[in-house]
């Protein structure tokens, strides 16, 4: 047996999706990973590999690949057995030529520049403020490798390519609009992230949800993964719950067909997954709009949750002074307040 072309390894940032609240250790997760080139790889099979299937052999011969991953590349014709494709589930004889021709997965390629149009609200040598719309996922993960707001920074920004998570120190779900900052060096990034260790960044929210909470209040609800649905998160008394705190304010109060809806303000002390979705639905208070902590049959009234990171402020990484930003609301959010007969000029008592 022989290994004519070893494949190539390099360097790749971890393309895990990442909390708020982050160690400083989480500025070091660069992670060693496979990106394949198409650079064949060719394998003389021996006695021992008689009667055995061709994916079980081939994963074993270059382990470096998963099984999975080798299945896939067989069923697309990219590994050909004595010069012929070849099949996944073929017994060998034991004295073939397999010629593997690899292929870069979606995620060895995530990381990649990608044109589109930023609304940046901000931007200096240090960090940039970016208003995201809803629709947009913020960092690459599992069913979205590519056109995330990670993939328009590196190419607005071609340096951040040198920083850790392309400068992102938060994140704000899909569906969620608003502001988030990014920092362009890894000095800012690691200010950031301790100011938000030290939960000094003020993070100012708007939430329209069906019902009518009381005036004020503070949801000081640890979470965690709920324990029955994975992709759900959960306040929880488990272990393996982590502090989260929600600080809300009722802003005025309206009706969707008859069914009374609050304005919400909300401030957040921690920035957990999911934070103010499961803190106000704990409450009995679900966000209009909301797939998964809401109530199905109230979908229609609007597409997304209703939540907005309306403000954003911050002691800036190189000046040291204090900064606050604010964005309108978007077009959608506007109209959905209007039709609930909620007056925006509602939002001018939270400067009093």
């Amino acid at each position: 047996m022989s290994r004519t072309t070893p494949p190539k390894v390099v360097k790749a940032f971890t393309t895990e999706p990442i909390e708020t609240d982050v160690g400083d250790d989480a500025l070091d997760e660069i992670v060693d990973d496979v990106a394949e080139g198409n650079e064949p790889i060719t394998l003389k099979l021996t006695d021992d590999d008689c009667g055995s299937r061709l994916d079980k052999v081939v994963s074993a011969l270059v382990p470096q690949y998963s099984r999975s991953r080798i299945q896939q590349w067989i069923e697309a014709g990219f590994v050909t057995v004595d010069g012929k494709p070849a099949r996944t589930k073929m017994t060998v004889l034991g004295d073939e030529v397999v010629v593997i021709t690899p292929q870069a997965a979606p995620e060895d390629t995530a990381f990649q520049p990608e044109a589109m149009d930023l609304d940046i609200v901000h931007e200096d040598k240090a960090i940039l403020v970016v208003n995201k719309p809803a629709g947009l996922v913020v960092h690459p993960a599992a069913g979205n490798w590519s056109g995330t707001l990670l993939n328009g920074l590196l190419h607005h920004f071609p340096a951040l390519g040198g920083v850790p998570r392309a400068g992102i120190v938060h994140r704000l779900d899909k569906d969620t609009s608003g502001l988030m900052v990014v920092a362009k060096t890894l000095a800012a990034q690691t200010d950031l992230v301790r100011q938000l260790q030290a939960r000094t960044v003020k993070r100012r929210y708007l939430a329209l949800v069906w019902g009518t909470p009381q005036l004020s209040g503070t949801i000081d609800g640890a979470m965690a993964r709920h324990p029955r649905d994975r992709i759900k998160m959960a306040v929880s008394e488990s272990m393996s719950a982590k502090p989260a705190i929600t600080h809300y304010q009722r802003v005025a109060v309206g009706a969707l067909d008859g069914r009374a809806v609050s304005l919400m303000h909300c401030q957040l002390e921690t920035g957990r997954t999911h934070q103010i979705r499961v803190h106000m639905q704990s409450l009995g208070f679900a966000l209009v709009g909301d797939a998964l902590y809401g109530k199905t049959h109230l979908m229609p009234f609007f597409p997304r949750q209703a939540l907005q990171a309306w403000r954003l402020g911050l002691v800036h990484p190189t000046s040291g002074k204090a900064c606050q930003w604010e964005v309108t609301l978007p077009e959608d959010f506007t109209e959905l307040l209007g039709r609930a007969g909620i007056d925006i000029d509602a939002l001018k008592t939270l400067d009093e």
